[in-house]
């Protein structure tokens, strides 16, 4: 005999006032922070790879399409010789003489690894033919230089 109105809950097993737990999730907090975080790394991952600044010389050519990860190194404008190893994200500047073992092992765990030579447009032609010489010998028989392309492309 008696109705209810909807929105008003019936006295039995209840106490008046209180709500039913929500249910649903609020997914918003979540989407501002991985909207966040997207925007932190877009902006940090060129940050990531750009490794020693160098001024390379520019030339004709076309980007090479690579499939596996090479092995840089950068000769500077001042002679300096950075081995980076973009697994690792380390950067080191020492000497050519302590470039040899360094590719030796890189040499004997994966002897068809690329290596990528970037050198300065400042730089000496025998501090990079130094570089190029030195990987060979350790038996790296894929050694590049690295070239600032114009936008020609080669023809």
């Amino acid at each position: 005999m008696g109705a209810s109105l909807p929105g008003k809950q019936s006295g039995r097993g209840r106490r008046r006032g209180r709500r039913a737990a929500m249910s649903d999730i609020n997914v918003t907090p979540f989407v501002d922070v991985m909207l966040v975080l997207l925007i932190v790394f877009m902006v940090a991952a060129p940050l990531l790879t750009a490794g020693i600044p160098v001024n390379l010389p520019k030339g004709a050519a076309q980007a090479l399409k690579s499939e596996e990860d090479p092995l840089w190194v950068t000769v500077t404008a001042d002679g300096r010789i950075s081995f980076k190893d973009k697994k690792v994200f380390d950067n080191e500047i020492f000497a050519l003489a302590e470039l040899a073992p360094r590719l030796a092992i890189v040499a004997e765990q994966t002897p068809d690894r690329k290596v990528l030579v970037r050198g300065d447009r400042e730089a000496t032609y025998a501090s990079i033919v130094d570089v190029l010489s030195e990987a060979r010998r350790a038996g790296l028989s894929e050694a590049k230089l690295v070239i600032e392309s114009d936008g020609r492309g080669a023809r």
